[in-house]
Formats: C-alpha cells, sequence, structure tokens
C-alpha cells in the first residue's frame, strides 16, 4: 500500500525513543520516510514508568522527554503519512493515557528548525529501561548517525537487567533479518 504524496497528507514526528530504529517504527507505521537527525533544545531524556507501572511490552521504563535549560536529545525527524496517525498514537499509548502527543521545534545539522509531531510521558516514576530497550534505542542512534558523544551517553544509560522475553524484539530482529535478506 503505497501512501498517498498530497500536501496536507504528511505530518513530521520527531523520534527519541524505541522509534529511533526504522525496523521498529515500520512495524505499525509503513509510511514512515526518514527525514532527518534533528536536536532538540532544553530538554532531557528520562526513563520512567507510567504511573509507576512497568511497560509490558518492554519490561522496564521507557522513554520520555522534559524540559530542561541547557540540555539537549537528539532523535530523528520522521515524514509520515497522516494515514499512520492512529497507529503512531495507539503505539505510544495516547488512548490509555500514558503519552500525550506535543509540539516540539527541533533543529537539523543543516540548521533547519522544523515543527514536529513528539510524546511526552504522562504521570511517570523514574525507572530504568530494560537492556532490551536500550538496545533498540542504541542501535537506533547508530543506524541513524546520531553524534558519537550522544551515542556514548545512551549507552552508558543503566537498566534494570531484565533477562525474560520480550516478544517485540522479536519482531524487530525478525524485520532487522528481513531487511539484510532483500537489500543482500
Amino acid at each position: 500500500m503505497e501512501p498517498r504524496s498530497e500536501s496536507g497528507c504528511w505530518f513530521l514526528y520527531y523520534a527519541y525513543g524505541s522509534n529511533l530504529l526504522r525496523e521498529r517504527l515500520l512495524l505499525r507505521n509503513p509510511s514512515a520516510a526518514l527525514c532527518a537527525p534533528a536536536r532538540l533544545q532544553d530538554f532531557k531524556l528520562e526513563f520512567g514508568h507510567h504511573q509507576g507501572r512497568t511497560s509490558s511490552v518492554w519490561h522496564g521504563g521507557t522513554a520520555t522527554i522534559t524540559q530542561s535549560p541547557g540540555d539537549e536529545v537528539w532523535g530523528i525527524v520522521w515524514k509520515m503519512n497522516t494515514c499512520n496517525l492512529s497507529s503512531l498514537d495507539k503505539q505510544e499509548g495516547v488512548e490509555d493515557g500514558i503519552y500525550v502527543p506535543i509540539e516540539v521545534n527541533v533543529h537539523t545539522q543543516a540548521g533547519k528548525v522544523l515543527t514536529c509531531r513528539s510524546y511526552q510521558m504522562k504521570d511517570y516514576v523514574s525507572g530504568p529501561p530494560s537492556p532490551q530497550y536500550k538496545k533498540v534505542i542504541c542501535m537506533g542512534a547508530k543506524q541513524n548517525g546520531l553524534p558519537t558523544d550522544y551515542q556514548e551517553k545512551l549507552e552508558a544509560i543503566e537498566t534494570n537487567n531484565y533477562a525474560g522475553p520480550v516478544p517485540i524484539m522479536e519482531e524487530i530482529e525478525a524485520a532487522i533479518k528481513a531487511e539484510e535478506i532483500n537489500s543482500a
């Protein structure tokens, strides 16, 4: 199914967590196309549990952004068809009140300022991510060439050492394998 490209049918989405990884985002949002790496000024990356409850998908804290003067968060701007807006909202738990959509202005490496949709967790209690979730974020940062010092910062994040099954990881790994086979 090819997305329509008429004007008004697209939106920009700023991803800073697991959706940095193309294969993760494409699982539920097939229209996503890489636009640019970008920096969100005066915010910091945090991990937490919505209302203190551990993510049933990732088995640990999930990423959010909070205002923090002087800090910055690197991420990816994806151009997406509006037909994927509801699936993106569903993935981010908007219906369940876990994340709320917000509008952010991000700076690309080319010096452009882009206004994007992003998400911020509501009512969260700080908590470390699972190793699997951190791995997906780090893979996405590397895949998209985010600044090396930012990648090192991500690699240094402490995890909760969860070692059980994470079914979404299997889906992501299968998508990566399929991509490798198709591009061979």
